[in-house]
């Protein structure tokens, strides 16, 4: 498997099932090989928000690492979502990615931290991370109002406490605050990769310098989403404008109210694509129903994927 460098399109993978909701794992194949065939794309993640990793066990999540190393790990390094509720978890999680051939790992905020956390337990959950594994670590930045986002301080402490932490993926969903990260990211002496996830306000955020993106709807755009970043790379503001005309009403339809039904929009997506055979999806979420799927093709259409 090539190295992880930290940089350019790294879509977050969606994972099909049947309606059975056992996991389709032809379908998967399919889904990586397509993606991981676009242009400007350097890895995939696996195991993450965009393939419902709530609703998958342990040894599903360590399945799909093998499936996916079977498609596509010869071709591309795979992030590995860590998406634990404690530690420990976390922890085995992440063992379980590097013996499995994981090129990074994705760490999510544990679920308490809802509540609040203090910088010693953010530092406390990352380093049995880093004990278990030696990859390179991508922090998942949340906004600060779930509770589960990190403050500059406590950020600054986990970089200096886990050199393994190679990347911010930023969700933030604050201008400022995304300008301010990528300031102090980039002004440490080891430089620490800027990977925005701002999907819906993405040309901005790479316009201010992000060194690529990871992105749930890169499953269904990553296209886009390299010709908007080699645009900007190139210092082609008329041409990224007009790329992101296109991805514009395709992130309006994906990132709607309720926010949680982003991903099963980006499957409902790939099935009038002819990409997907089934758009089902694992409990509590539901499938999205006829209104929506309209609002999807006409996405598509304007976005130039489907004809009109």
């Amino acid at each position: 498997m090539p190295a992880f460098e930290a940089h350019g399109v790294i879509p977050a993978c969606l994972l099909p099932f049947h309606d059975d909701l056992s996991i389709d794992e032809a379908a998967f194949c399919a889904h990586l090989r397509d993606v991981a065939a676009t242009r400007g794309v350097t890895a995939l993640t696996i195991n993450a928000h965009a393939s419902e990793v709530a609703s998958c066990s342990f040894e599903e999540q360590r399945r799909v690492l093998a499936v996916a190393q079977d498609a596509v790990g010869a071709r591309l390094p795979l992030v590995h979502g860590v998406y634990a509720e404690g530690s420990l978890e976390a922890a085995r999680i992440a063992r379980m990615a590097q013996d499995g051939g994981a090129g990074a790992l994705l760490v999510f905020p544990p679920g308490p931290f809802t509540l609040g956390h203090s910088t010693a337990m953010a530092v406390t959950h990352y380093r049995h991370i880093a004990d278990a594994s030696d990859l390179p670590i991508i922090l998942f930045q949340y906004p600060r109002s779930t509770g589960q986002g990190y403050s500059i301080e406590t950020l600054e402490a986990l970089f200096d406490a886990v050199p393994t932490i190679r990347a911010m993926k930023d969700w933030c969903n604050d201008p400022r605050l995304h300008e301010r990260h990528l300031r102090l990211l980039h002004a440490r002496r080891q430089p620490i990769s800027m990977l925005s996830t701002h999907s819906a306000w993405l040309f901005s955020s790479l316009v201010l310098g992000c060194d690529g993106l990871l992105s749930g709807a890169g499953s269904v755009i990553a296209g886009l989403q390299g010709r908007l970043l080699q645009a900007v790379r190139s210092h082609d503001l008329a041409e990224a404008r007009r790329i992101n005309d296109l991805v514009y009403p395709l992130t309006e339809a994906f990132y709607t109210d309720p926010f949680v039904d982003m991903h099963n929009r980006m499957k409902a997506a790939l099935v009038l694509l002819g990409k997907l055979p089934n758009a089902a999806v694992r409990p509590p979420l539901i499938r999205i129903g006829p209104a929506e799927i309209a609002r999807l093709r006409a996405a598509l259409q304007a976005g130039g994927m489907l004809p009109v």
